[in-house]
């Protein structure tokens, strides 16, 4: 098992957008991206906490957004005014506009080559966007699930969607077949291992679930944090070994992997505060936490803490 290092706080970027509602890396993690309740997105850069651009064009709160992996030259993002944003980055200036779901759109992700978007909604609904044409309609729409949709994730075979009906749904692009696997309690977030071979499902009950993709099975627990029905969001760090969630106590929480104990309880602020959403960075030692209206950056990067010195 690699080594355990704490994490220490950065930088604090004041977002100056209202309520930040989520917060994301980019692919390699050079940039991160806000999203506000002053329903605009916010490129940062999280080692200076430098604003670089800010994205208008939503009529609600912005509640997801993801940067394309190919040239991470275009956003997309989620929205409560119904609508998913393709955005072009170095402009500023909304490609594409879609609409289609009945409810606030809650999640949304790219896929690989970032061909297609993918959202999931209050509605209950999943879609799937062809972003390459010009066509406003969703390319496939699947309404499996019976609540809100928290998460939708993918790899090069599935897309997985999480539900605040207790369960993930795994839709296999390549034989077109879905799996239903129960957890029995509201999911609010998702996340998938590096090596996608599991999935952290963070629960309303204050419990971080790990499930095998493979058979549904579940892994391993973690508890210590407090959800107390806020949509806490969940993460795993890139070497795989170890799980971070926000609590509703103004803190977060590190566990280790396989024995589940707690490593570390980060002190986000002596203010109190949720700490809902977090970004896991995908190559480095290093995380975002959201809570109110900043972004904290922490880091067990040693080496980035003795460059600065």
């Amino acid at each position: 098992m690699p080594e355990f290092n704490n994490f220490n706080l950065k930088t604090t970027i004041d977002c100056k957008q209202g309520a930040v509602r989520a917060v994301r890396y980019n692919v390699d993690g050079t940039y991160c991206l806000s999203c506000g309740s002053d329903k605009k997105i916010k490129l940062w850069n999280p080692g200076s906490g430098l604003l670089l651009k800010t994205y208008g064009g939503h009529a609600d709160e912005v509640t997801d957004a993801a940067q394309g992996s190919c040239d991470s030259s275009y956003i997309v993002s989620a929205s409560l005014d119904k609508s998913i944003i393709y955005w072009d980055v170095s402009t500023g200036a909304p490609v594409r506009r879609l609409r289609s779901h009945a409810g606030g759109v809650r999640c949304v992700c790219f896929n690989e080559d970032s061909t297609v978007a993918i959202s999931g909604g209050r509605d209950n609904a999943v879609m799937c966007w062809d972003i390459r044409t010009r066509r406003l309609d969703p390319i496939q729409v699947m309404k499996e699930a019976c609540d809100c949709i928290t998460t939708v994730a993918t790899n090069e075979n599935r897309i997985y969607a999480a539900s605040l009906d207790g369960c993930v749904r795994t839709y296999d692009i390549r034989v077109g077949e879905l799996t239903c696997d129960k957890v029995g309690e509201p999911i609010t977030y998702l996340a998938q291992t590096r090596d996608e071979q599991c999935l952290v499902a963070g629960c309303q009950d204050g419990v971080v679930r790990l499930m095998d993709c493979e058979t549904g099975g579940l892994l391993s627990e973690y508890k210590g944090h407090r959800s107390d029905d806020y949509h806490i969001e969940c993460g795993i760090l890139a070497n795989d070994a170890h799980i971070v969630t926000g609590s509703t106590d103004g803190d977060a929480f590190i566990y280790d992997l396989l024995e589940t104990k707690i490593l570390q309880r980060i002190r986000i602020s002596d203010n109190g505060g949720v700490v809902h959403s977090l970004a896991t960075h995908p190559k480095r030692q290093e995380m975002l936490f959201a809570r109110r209206r900043d972004v904290y950056v922490f880091t067990a990067d040693l080496q980035i803490e003795e460059e600065q010195l």
